[in-house]
């Protein structure tokens, strides 16, 4: 669901599992010193194992893949749209299975790209926790997490985008999507002037994860 500056917004956090039945796995270790909120995850995921619901093996291999997803894998595909219009095409069409084509799976999960222009900027949340394009963009970084980035980046867009440095003439019209379980948001930012004639490589190394939360443009170097 997207606002444009800042009207009001609705979404759906509805959380699909898949359940399977193996109790047998090693116990989770808590770190000593852990906090409350770990030793809650810990349990949960405990929890979890013993009623068959995931297993270790499962944890396992999900922090295994996350480990290889960098935002770099996001600055691939924003530079091959960049440099391929039929490529883009389908992006913006179907971004699921855009990102599909380089190897990039989004799982249960629906992948929306919007488009940055000259008069529109697309800016992403979660305002209810911290849903994200993972597994475009790797973990979440802590400020989009943060109640405050969630709470008033849909009031005040604006606002909160001067203070990562990025100032938007009043002519830009800001649109605010709200990410959630089953449907998460990638801004393409507009390709920066004088980069004509630059290599995909070239123009990757310019693409910061800010730029497609949206809080950034790139800029040529």
């Amino acid at each position: 669901m997207a606002t444009t500056d800042p009207d009001a917004h609705d979404h759906h956090h509805d959380h699909d599992h898949n359940h399977g039945h193996n109790h047998s796995h090693d116990p989770i270790e808590v770190a000593e010193g852990a906090g409350e909120y770990e030793i809650m995850v810990h349990a949960i995921k405990e929890l979890l194992i013993e009623k068959g619901v995931i297993t270790g093996e499962d944890i396992r291999k999900t922090l295994e893949f996350m480990d290889t997803r960098t935002p770099a894998l996001g600055a691939k595909v924003v530079a091959r749209a960049w440099i391929d219009p039929e490529f883009k095409k389908r992006l913006l069409i179907n971004g699921t299975a855009a990102v599909a084509e380089m190897g990039i799976p989004m799982g249960d999960a629906e992948l929306i790209v919007v488009e940055n222009s000259k008069d529109v900027h697309n800016v992403i949340v979660c305002t209810l926790c911290s849903c994200y394009p993972r597994t475009v963009l790797g973990l979440p970084p802590d400020w989009y997490k943060s109640r405050n980035y969630r709470s008033r980046v849909v009031v005040e867009p604006r606002a909160v985008l001067k203070e990562f440095g990025t100032e938007l003439p009043n002519s830009v019209t800001l649109r605010t999507h709200d990410s959630n379980a089953d449907m998460r948001y990638l801004v393409l930012p507009e390709r920066p002037a004088g980069t004509e004639g630059w290599s995909e490589e070239q123009l990757v190394a310019i693409v910061t994860r800010d730029c497609m939360v949206g809080v950034a443009v790139p800029k040529a170097a």
